[in-house]
Parts: C-alpha cells; structure tokens; sequence
C-alpha cells in the first residue's frame, strides 16, 4: 500500500471512528481499496481505540449588523493537460487580486468545494477548483462517494503533481498578472504539500489545510509563502507536522502553523456532523488564510522565500 492509499485507508477508519460511517460501510469502502476483511477490520478496531474525544457541538456567532452576501457562482470549464482534458469548477472575481487552485477532499469536486471557489472568488481571488478525477471522467462519473475514495487511491500521486501543474498554468493562462495561490483540506492539503515538493515556482502562497505532509517531501524549490492549518485534536495528520515545519524551514520560507487546539479533522467543511465541523474555528481559519494571500498575492506574484 503506498502512503496516499494509506491515508486514503485512514480517513475511512476515522470516519468510522468519529460515526460518520457505519461499521458495515467502512469495511465496503477498504474492501474497495483492496484491503482483505481481517486488515479492514484491524484498522477500524485501531482507529476506534485511539480516536479523539468528539468535540462539542457548536453554534455559529450572531452578530447585530445583517450583511447580505453570497459566494461567486462557479462554472464548469474544461482544458488541456498533459495527461489529457482536466475538468474544474471556475470562479472568476468581478475585480480580481489575485487567482487560487482549490483541490478538494477524498470525497472529489464537491458542491462545497466549489463555495469554498465562490467564497474566495467574492473577496477578489478568482478560484479554480480541479476535479483530480478528470482523467476518470470526474467526480460525476462515480456513483458514490466510496466509488471516488477507490478512485482516487488507484491513481499514481504524480498523475496528481502534474495536474495540479497544469491548473496552475491555466490560471497564469486566464489573469497573467496576477499572483496565484493554492489551498486544499483533508486528501487536498496533502496536494498542496506534493505541490509546493513538486518544484512548482509560480505560487506565491499557499495553505495546506491539515494535510499530511509527504515523506521525504523537499520545499527547497517553492517560492511559496505557506500557512499551515491544523487541528489540535487530528493526532493522525499532526505526526507529519514535525516534518512539514522541518522542511519549510529548510527551504527558508516565510511561513506560519495555525494550530485550532479544539478543532478536530476537517473542521472547516459545514457539511461535516457536529463532531467535526467547528464553525467558530472554520470562521477564524477562513479570515486569517484569506488575510495571507492579500499579503503574499501581489502583481509581482509575492515573495515567498525569506530574506535572510
């Protein structure tokens, strides 16, 4: 099993472990994946021992001030990759300052992925969110989402470099001028890392949110600018923070670790149940990562690296 299938193979366990999934669904889904009943079940039976406590539920904050607002209407666009047509969702900003490449979940190119492209498209950053299942014929194509979670395991990782490669491209392609970012979560903050290993140059900024960190992953040819997001509570992604920080530093890249110490995995998706979706640290997590590409997306494509 390589390190992306194992990854893959854990987000099921602790979707079990966490209740999102049934015991009978999990074992399907790593069935799929090609695990054999008896390693299913070790995992699930790990994952559950070890599992966090749930974080308590909480409500969004109510402010006095009613502000109407709605994230940018996403379109679907197709273009040409070296390793064929790769298909995304495209949100452009009516005054854009700059453009991002949002890579989505395990779960594909989502309808909140896609909010999440219109939400930073409403800012001013022109959002492009690539189906890495474009080869596939895309997310769509699946019947559900474990169809999309073996999927997605079945593909090399470096399919992946060179995609997201060509999504960069295609948004340097569409505002020329402009700096570009990145941002994944979950299998996509794991992306972002890959991304930023691949030696792609032309990102200014990037923030991989609680992705893990690749093993052996080199940044020492990035130019990016990198926040960093983690849950305090997702132990199983945070065993790869020591590396990530190692390698940013080695790079001598301006960077910052955002640590929500009562926040769990995938705390910023608000179609998660309760024990996953934190809202008030989803709410803060969006403004500070939105505040770093204003101060790293600039029309020289910011500067990424330290100064030392």
């Amino acid at each position: 099993m390589t390190e992306l299938q194992r990854y893959l193979a854990e987000e099921i366990a602790e979707d079990h472990a966490d209740g999102i999934l049934t015991r009978r669904e999990a074992v399907r889904r790593l069935g799929l994946m090609g695990l054999s009943a008896s390693a299913a079940s070790a995992l699930l039976t790990t994952f559950a021992t070890e599992a966090p406590a749930a974080t308590a539920a909480r409500k969004r904050r109510r402010g006095s001030t009613v502000t109407e607002w709605a994230p940018v209407a996403t379109q679907a666009i197709t273009f040409s990759g070296r390793n064929g047509t790769l298909m995304a969702a495209f949100a452009p900003a009516a005054r854009p300052r700059g453009s991002l490449l949002v890579i989505h979940e395990n779960r594909g190119l989502t309808e909140h992925i896609k909010s999440v492209a219109g939400r930073f498209a409403a800012g001013g950053f022109s959002a492009l969110a690539l189906d890495l299942l474009s080869e596939e014929g895309g997310t769509g194509a699946f019947p559900d989402e474990a169809a999309v979670q073996a999927a997605l395991a079945a593909v090399p990782p470096e399919r992946f470099d060179t995609d997201m490669q060509d999504a960069v491209s295609e948004l340097h392609r569409r505002l020329p001028r402009k700096g570009i970012a990145a941002i994944g979560f979950c299998f996509g903050g794991g992306m972002v890392w890959r991304l930023l290993a691949s030696g792609e140059r032309r990102l200014a900024a990037a923030a991989p949110f609680y992705g893990p960190f690749p093993e052996g992953g080199d940044l020492r040819r990035s130019k990016a600018a990198v926040l960093g997001v983690y849950g305090g509570l997702d132990t199983r992604v945070n065993a790869t923070r020591d590396a990530a920080i190692a390698a940013l530093v080695a790079a001598r890249l301006q960077h910052e670790i955002l640590i929500f110490t009562q926040a769990n995995h995938a705390f910023f998706n608000d179609t998660n149940p309760p024990e996953r979706f934190n809202a008030p640290a989803a709410e803060e997590a969006y403004r500070r990562t939105f505040a770093w590409f204003e101060k790293y997306l600039d029309d020289d494509h910011g500067h990424g690296r330290d100064k030392h």
